[in-house]
């Protein structure tokens, strides 16, 4: 907002037509961009002081520092959809800048792809999505260099890292295919390609470290204390509580918020960030360390006939079976490495087929409709004890996007919004490892959580601006606390949000919060797809469709998009009605509305959060 800014501005130099020009610069700008436009301005300021007449973007392409000559330096480019990739692009920038290296770190949407052709040392962290998709910040990206417009790279030297989920079929597909493509371009590998799985701390660490060894000698590293080195990022004290070390939240409430009569188990928490230090904004997820459910595991003791009382041994650590069954393994999600570890113990030649390359439609239909204690029954195989521990992936926290806004509720209170897994399949009943375990917790019982920071999924710095959501099922829960923030912090711009589910009078998800909201004016409009209540189902892409003409202008006007949700079908399907409202309201050809709506999530305006 323009009136943030002024006191840290040298207002009387710029003017206010400068500071209005340099807010909406600036608008949706995460930190660590800000952060990079405040040290690009300062090199800028510090050229026009040494070489008189010469300041701004012409010194910089002419006469850059030495040390950010692109044949100098390392460029890290890292596409994420969770933070994963981010964090581990920053690791590798921040050793490779102690190193004494010029580095640069950016994410994929804020690369500058008329630079590629001249890039010398490159390395890139990108996860897949869901069916093999890139994060919504690489699709451009993605798009770019796998398009006729992509340049030859014969002078490139590069790396490619993948993050992915073997619980998918298609494991890193992301990462293969740029990691041949730019092959393909004429560049060349300075590491191979690295893959790491859910738990990916150790496996991209250590690819890291040797991808850092080799470009350093590439680069004639001097020695670290051979010249200063400015740091990429403000440097703030260690958390008193993160993802490594997670704070033990007090559950405040947990109340079921479907009728009686649904056939589906939604609840809203409000948990205690009291004493952790914790902060969070609207946009962000609370990270959520599970138990398996306690029948599972025994489910588990029962199939294998093995004792949970046994201790084992593995990776430092030794504890009874039962514990690492219960804290320490995943045991709801099948995957291909688990998979092929059965196959070879049972020694069932329909289960090793599967894992065939020319079967991968077979394999992924297995992975959608099995889980693995679903395998241990009908294939049973002679597991022991260490085997098991050692073949079953680590468990991972899982991820809920907040449903609240500290601006509104205090910053010592998080909500969330889960919709409980629990199904009936080959014969019996199956559970999610996570919303079990933050379903069945009573209050007063301790979850141990830390914040995820979402910095591309933000509310407009600009109050006025309007915002358009789109949230189907627990896909609410980001907007019910955008909307407690505009609330909060009196934000002009409109508020229209599109929600859908099966029944209105089942699960109309905080029902009376949004009928309250409409009646104040911090909604001001509110359209609803109840998908079971009427012959045909409907969905909130067809109540896209049908307000077309409206949203359209909304979005000529400035407004920002929003959605949350199912990735591999809500996503899709609403963006495809995205395409459709741009070509019939607004005469696009469909070449245009697809380069319309990239442009959308370029500006920052056009935002998703989907798993």
């Amino acid at each position: 907002m323009n009136v943030a800014l002024k006191p840290i501005l040298p207002t009387p130099a710029l003017g206010e037509e400068r500071l209005a020009l340099l807010a909406r610069l600036t608008d949706g700008l995460s930190p660590a961009d800000l952060y990079w436009v405040s040290a690009y301005s300062a090199a800028l300021a510090s050229l026009a002081t040494r070489i008189p007449g010469h300041a701004g973007l012409a010194v910089v392409a002419d006469a850059p520092p030495p040390a950010e000559r692109p044949a100098e330096r390392l460029t890290v480019v890292y596409g994420s959809q969770t933070g994963n990739s981010k964090r581990v692009a920053e690791k590798l920038a921040g050793k490779a800048e102690a190193a004494g290296l010029g580095v640069r770190l950016l994410r994929a949407g804020a690369y500058p792809l008329r630079e590629l052709a001249q890039e010398r040392h490159l390395v890139v962290v990108i996860s897949s999505q869901g069916e093999g998709d890139p994060p919504d910040d690489a699709i451009g990206f993605m798009e770019f260099i796998a398009g006729k417009r992509a340049p030859k790279l014969p002078q490139l030297k590069f790396a490619v890292m993948g993050l992915g989920d073997s619980s998918y079929a298609k494991y890193c597909a992301v990462s293969r295919d740029l990691d041949a493509r730019l092959a393909e371009l004429g560049a060349t590998r300075f590491a191979a390609l690295g893959e790491a799985d859910v738990d990916f701390e150790a496996a991209a660490a250590t690819w890291s470290q040797g991808a850092l060894e080799t470009v350093k000698q590439a680069l004639s590293a001097p020695a670290a204390a051979a010249r200063p080195v400015s740091p990429l990022h403000a440097v703030n004290a260690a958390p008193l509580h993160s993802r490594e070390k997670p704070f033990a939240a007090e559950v405040l409430e947990n109340q079921r918020i479907v009728s009686r009569d649904s056939n589906r188990d939604v609840r809203h928490l409000e948990l205690s960030l009291e004493g952790s230090g914790l902060r969070y904004e609207a946009g962000d997820a609370l990270g959520v360390w599970p138990s398996n459910p306690p029948v599972l595991v025994d489910q588990w003791l029962s199939a294998l006939k093995l004792d949970g009382t046994r201790e084992v041994a593995h990776e430092g650590k030794r504890l009874p079976l039962a514990r690492w069954l219960s804290q320490e393994r995943d045991i709801t999600r099948l995957t291909r490495p688990l998979l092929a570890a059965h196959a070879s113990l049972s020694g069932n030649h329909d289960l090793q087929r599967v894992l065939e390359p020319e079967h991968k439609a077979d394999f992924a239909a297995l992975l959608e409709s099995h889980q693995p204690i679903d395998l241990l029954r009908e294939f049973p195989a002679a597991w022991d004890a260490d085997q098991l521990v050692a073949a079953l992936r680590p468990m991972t926290p899982r991820l809920y996007s907040i449903a609240s806004s500290p601006k509104l509720v205090g910053p010592d209170e998080v909500h969330l919004t889960v919709a409980v897994v629990e199904y009936e399949r080959h014969g019996s009943k199956h559970f999610g490892a996570a919303s079990t375990f933050l379903a069945t917790t009573d209050d007063d019982a301790r979850v141990p959580v830390f914040i995820e920071e979402n910095e591309r999924f933000r509310l407009p710095a600009d109050g006025s601006r309007d915002v358009i959501m789109i949230g189907p099922g627990t896909g609410i829960a980001p907007f019910r606390a955008f909307v407690q923030e505009r609330q909060a912090t009196g934000a002009s711009g409109r508020n229209w949000l599109f929600f859908g589910n099966r029944h209105f009078s089942q699960d109309f998800l905080y029902q009376v919060e949004w009928q309250e909201a409409l009646r104040s004016g911090a909604l001001h409009r509110l359209d609803l797809a109840f998908s079971r209540d009427q012959a045909e189902k409907l969905y909130v892409q067809q109540r896209v469709r049908e307000n077309g003409r409206e949203l359209y202008a909304w979005l000529n006007e400035g407004a920002h998009l929003y959605v949350c949700g199912d990735s591999a079908h809500m996503a899709k399907d609403v963006h495809e009605a995205l395409l459709d409202v741009a070509s019939v309201h607004g005469g696009l050809s469909a070449d245009d509305a697809k380069a319309w709506l990239a442009d959308l999530l370029q500006q920052g305006r056009y935002a998703r959060d989907v798993y």
